[in-house]
């Protein structure tokens, strides 16, 4: 039986080797980096209440390329059951979403976007550049229709 002078005793130093083993492998796997720990960190609403029967409408996906009040309009019609539960409006907005138009609102700031004024501000400001375009072939066909 061995014995350590002026150590901490073996289970004690076991016990130390295991926690310096377990950090160094949180570390290897990024777990301290990793800036969503927190599942309400990825989330622009954590607070909203989602009714076990709401059924998401099927809206079609602005992708950056057309009018953003067209698109606005549009959504807030689908929505328009909900336009009072303006955390629903807000949360579900991401579902009419595709292409670079996701990524501009997944990287919008939680503490900039606090309420749906917000949120469509940002959203027209975003893509206001679209407003002063001609249509092109596609939409005057689909204005023709």
């Amino acid at each position: 039986m061995l014995l350590s002078v002026g150590g901490p005793p073996p289970a004690a130093e076991g016990k130390e080797k295991l926690d310096l083993l377990e950090e160094r492998l949180r570390a290897a796997e990024g777990f301290n980096d990793y800036p969503f720990a927190d599942m309400t960190d990825l989330c622009l609403v954590p607070d909203v209440v989602i009714s076990p029967k709401f059924k998401v409408p099927d809206f079609d996906r602005y992708k950056g390329m057309t009018c953003p009040k067209n698109h606005l309009k549009m959504y807030c019609r689908k929505m328009g059951a909900y336009s009072r539960d303006k955390k629903l409006l807000m949360h579900f907005f991401q579902d009419s979403l595709a292409g670079a138009a996701v990524i501009w609102y997944t990287n919008l700031e939680d503490s900039r976007i606090r309420t749906w004024k917000d949120l469509i501000t940002t959203f027209l400001r975003q893509y206001q550049y679209n407003f002063d375009m001609a249509p092109d072939r596609t939409q005057l066909q689909n204005m023709s229709k």
